[in-house]
């Protein structure tokens, strides 16, 4: 299965990056510790790992980010 969209965007509340993943009507949103200035490498290799934890297909296609 594979996700309609990745966003990763900075919640400045929690201090913490957003992972939205999109599927359909379905959004799944976790939660990554990267420091608010983390690269984009950092960024998609936690998403990729997020995606395969909840069984997606690894590969975000494009991830969005947010700053």
């Amino acid at each position: 299965m594979r996700a309609d969209q990745v966003e990763a965007s900075w919640d400045p509340n929690k201090k913490k990056w957003l992972l939205r993943i999109r599927t359909g009507e379905e959004v799944v949103r976790r939660y990554c510790d990267a420091a608010q200035n983390a690269e984009e490498a950092t960024l998609k290799s936690f998403a990729q790992q997020t995606l395969r934890d909840e069984g997606y297909e690894p590969e975000p296609g494009e991830l969005k980010i947010k700053r």
